[in-house]
C-alpha cells in the first residue's frame, strides 16, 4: 500500500472510531463529500463544547494518537485548537485537527462559530480518494463550506470553491455570509483573477484530475454567478 493510501486509510479508521461523538467535518475531507475527491493530509473537525472534545481525545489516544504542542502547529486557523498526531510509519504521520467553539481565520480574522457549523451541516457519505472506503459522518454543507473557503481564499480554497460551485443551492445565503465578514467585491476580484489563468487550470487538474472543456465552463459560470462577477 502506498503512503497516501496508508494515511487516508488511517483517517477513515479514526473517523469510524469516533462514531457517536458530536463533531462536524470541515476542510478537505468535507470537499470530498461533494466534489471529485482530492487528497487531504489532515482531517479537520469542529466541536461545540469542551466536553465533546474529551470523548474524542480518549478515542484518538486509544488509537495511538498523541497531542502535539500548540506552538509547533501551523494552521490557517486561530482559536481554541488541538492537534492529535499518530506516527504510522517511520517519519510518516497522520493528524486530526480539532477546533473548539469557534473557527477564526488567521488571515482575515473572520469568525465562524461551531454552532453555525453544526446548524449548516448534515450526515453525508464520505468516499476515499486513494482507497475504496466509505463512511457516513456529519459534514458541513456545500453552501457553508463554500462561504468559509471563499473568505480564506488561499489557492487551495479557490480550487475547492471552483469545484463546489455547481452544487450551491442558496446563492443569497453564500453571498450574505461572505459579506458579513469580508468585502465580497475584493474576494470576487481575487477569485476571478485566479481562475482566469492557465496556471489555475493546470493546478486544478493536478489536484482533481482531468476536467474537460464543457465541465470546466460549467464550474466557471456557476462560480461567477454565485459571486455576481
Amino acid at each position: 500500500m502506498e503512503l497516501l493510501q496508508v494515511r487516508e486509510k488511517e483517517i477513515f479508521e479514526a473517523l469510524k472510531a469516533l462514531k457517536g461523538c458530536k463533531f462536524a467535518i470541515i476542510g478537505g475531507y468535507a470537499v470530498n463529500a461533494y466534489a471529485l475527491p482530492r487528497f487531504s493530509v489532515d482531517c479537520d473537525i469542529v466541536v461545540e463544547e469542551e466536553q465533546d472534545l474529551e470523548e474524542i481525545r480518549k478515542r484518538l489516544e486509544a488509537r495511538g494518537y498523541e497531542k502535539k504542542e500548540a506552538n509547533k502547529i501551523s494552521t490557517p486557523y486561530h482559536g481554541s485548537f488541538e492537534r492529535y498526531e499518530k506516527t504510522i510509519l517511520k517519519d510518516f504521520s497522520v493528524s486530526m485537527d480539532i477546533l473548539v467553539k469557534d473557527i477564526l481565520d488567521r488571515q482575515t480574522k473572520a469568525t465562524f462559530s461551531a454552532t453555525w457549523v453544526f446548524k449548516h451541516s448534515k450526515e453525508i457519505l464520505l468516499r476515499g480518494k486513494t482507497i475504496t472506503e466509505k463512511i457516513t459522518a456529519r459534514v458541513i454543507t456545500a453552501d457553508a463550506l463554500f462561504a468559509m473557503k471563499a473568505i480564506s481564499c488561499r489557492a487551495s480554497d479557490i480550487r475547492d470553491i471552483f469545484m463546489l460551485a455547481p452544487l450551491i443551492k442558496d446563492k443569497e445565503f453564500v453571498r450574505e455570509e461572505i459579506s458579513k465578514r469580508v468585502s465580497i467585491k475584493e474576494r470576487s476580484e481575487k477569485i476571478i483573477s485566479s481562475i482566469s489563468s492557465k496556471q489555475f487550470r493546470d493546478g486544478l487538474q493536478g489536484v482533481f484530475g482531468l476536467i474537460d472543456e464543457k465541465a470546466y465552463k460549467k464550474h466557471k459560470d456557476a462560480l461567477q454567478d454565485i459571486l455576481e462577477i
